[in-house]
């Protein structure tokens, strides 16, 4: 049970450390749209939706499995 603690834990900083580093980014990249370009789509709410999604199908897996 401990392994899968820290294996979660060790997800969560890798795709914590990965937002941070794309949060302090100033300038789009190159090639980019820029901010105030109407076609310019934020694609972070989605993405968050679905990683809340994936983390509620996981802990309700584990719970099944520890109820058998």
């Amino acid at each position: 049970m401990k392994s899968y603690i820290l294996k979660g834990m060790l997800l969560l900083a890798v795709l914590l450390s990965a937002q941070l580093t794309w949060a302090q980014s100033d300038t789009p990249p190159e090639g980019g749209p820029m901010p105030d370009d109407p076609t310019a789509v934020p694609i972070d709410g989605g993405a968050s939706l679905l990683l809340a999604a994936g983390v509620g199908l996981g802990v309700r897996q584990l719970r099944r499995k520890r109820l058998k």
